[in-house]
């Protein structure tokens, strides 16, 4: 998919690559879509583990207290940095976009609860969500110019910011 379109991709081209025959690949697969949501599904899959990695063994996340080393979504998109800027760079695109999303909006209602907040919840979720994919599809796609490392501080940086004002850069007549 870094070289060609999705859609044009035969199953003999998949097979050539990955070294196997079409008889491996449909004792596992219906079609290369099938393949497709699989692979996606595993991403998936590694990206909650390390969106839930800070707070898998603890009953109470003191964000202000958040090492930045213990965010672990960088270092899981790092490693999969090809796959990740094939898939961002093709047609599925927003079909990765969208299972992320949603896969991370569960697992923040499902697992956090702020603590005696007037906050919506679900508003919350998907504001946050959207702030921290944000940031991921920016890094992607601006090569990776950032170290994992900086990019956990900024995060940690980020989520710690409150201010009570902001100064405009209004031009005062």
């Amino acid at each position: 998919m870094s070289q060609k379109s999705f859609s044009s991709i035969s199953i003999t081209e998949i097979v050539q690559l990955a070294n196997y025959n079409r008889g491996t690949f449909y004792s596992h697969y219906d079609n290369k879509e099938a393949l497709l949501n699989d692979i996606m599904d595993r991403l998936i899959e590694e990206l909650i583990r390390s969106f839930r990695a800070p707070y898998e063994t603890v009953d109470l996340l003191r964000i202000d207290e958040l090492p930045a080393s213990s965010v672990m979504i960088f270092e899981n998109i790092f490693q999969n940095a090809v796959l990740y800027t094939t898939l961002l760079h093709s047609e599925v695109l927003p079909d990765i976009r969208e299972k992320m999303f949603l896969a991370l909006k569960q697992i923040t209602i499902e697992d956090l609860n702020g603590a005696e907040s007037k906050l919506n919840h679900e508003l919350h979720a998907i504001y946050a969500i959207h702030a921290l994919l944000g940031l991921v599809f920016h890094w992607i796609e601006g090569g990776f110019t950032y170290s994992v490392a900086y990019m956990q501080d900024q995060l940690v940086q980020i989520i710690n910011w409150h201010p009570a004002e902001i100064m405009t850069n209004k031009k005062r007549s």
